[in-house]
């Protein structure tokens, strides 16, 4: 980690998981964060459902009101490659990040440790000492999403206060969400982190869009996967084939705090984006604008969060 807070640099991984094998996407994951590590990144961010897998393109067998034994059992396979929070998964995953002396930021599908049956799309921060800091629920899973995902509520809207700046952020459609966009800016959010499904070219301005209005440093970050990369005896892997053979193409991408791109977009290939971050920016570009500060009117506008935690404070490590 750099020893100047202002001063670092971030790294976004375009990547596929081994899609429902979760210690082999932990596998891969941890030699990711040690190739961005030796690159000299101190912040590294994963996309969304990295661990063990977003399922796109497949049904789980349903349809309006009726559901098929082939898409209960591909939601076992599912159920049994997600993570407890915590245990032995995030364990390894927080040895990796020591090992690298890098803060981690990945998405994960998290089992209900008190139901066993329902699952979460979620963003795990550890830190560069290998401790998980704190996680994010996805609020609101889309569309189809709704099936496979619970949603999350305004306890884990988590920030942490770092010695690279105050970190936090949104899982993809979250984004669309102008009162969750407002819950990160109000904690005084510099390092804005967006893992995403979404490909699209809109995607791309609404990352700088949210740059601009929040005057902050935007990572996103997205998968990019292909049919191939689908076990062949997976239940409904046949959903599949009405599905074009790139998946996603990814669309990662590093914005700058006036909407400016520092790295990337990254299309139709799995890499690692890396861009220099001086926070002096944020400060920069908030002299005209300010959306929690002097652009803000409290005298007409009122915004309460319910339930969402104070900003998490990680101390700088001692030498």
């Amino acid at each position: 980690m750099k020893n100047k807070p202002a001063n670092f640099k971030a790294a976004v991984v375009q990547a596929a998981p081994v899609l429902f094998n979760r210690s082999a996407s932990i596998d891969k994951a941890c030699e990711l964060v040690k190739e961005a590590g030796k690159n000299g990144a101190a912040l590294v961010l994963f996309p969304e459902a990295f661990i063990p897998a977003y399922p796109r393109g497949l049904t789980f067998g349903t349809v309006i009101g009726n559901r098929t034994d082939a898409g209960r059992e591909l939601w076992q396979i599912y159920w049994e490659n997600s993570i407890a929070i915590p245990g032995p998964d995030t364990n390894r995953l927080g040895k990796a990040a020591k090992a690298a002396g890098i803060f981690l930021a990945i998405g994960v599908i998290e089992k209900d440790a008190v139901s066993r049956g329902t699952l979460y799309c979620t963003l795990l921060y550890f830190g560069p000492d290998g401790k998980l800091l704190g996680k994010h629920r996805k609020l609101k899973p889309t569309a189809a999403e709704r099936i496979i995902w619970g949603e999350g509520d305004g306890t884990t809207l988590t920030t942490l206060d770092t010695p690279l700046g105050v970190i936090g952020g949104l899982i993809c459609w979250e984004n669309y969400m102008p009162l969750a966009r407002y819950a990160m800016y109000q904690k005084g959010v510099q390092i804005y982190l967006a893992p995403t499904a979404d490909q699209r070219q809109t995607w791309q301005s609404t990352l700088q869009h949210i740059a601009c209005e929040g005057r902050c440093f935007v990572l996103g970050c997205n998968q990019f996967v292909t049919k191939k990369m689908y076990p062949p005896n997976l239940p409904g892997v046949e959903d599949l084939k009405i599905q074009p053979e790139i998946l996603s193409r990814g669309g990662s991408v590093i914005i700058s705090p006036l909407g400016e791109i520092l790295s990337g977009p990254l299309f139709n290939r799995e890499g690692i984006l890396y861009a220099d971050i001086d926070l002096s920016e944020v400060s920069r570009g908030k002299m005209d604008f300010d959306v929690v500060g002097h652009y803000a009117r409290p005298d007409v506008f009122e915004i309460r969060v319910k339930d969402q935690p104070e900003t998490i404070k990680v101390p700088r490590r001692k030498k």
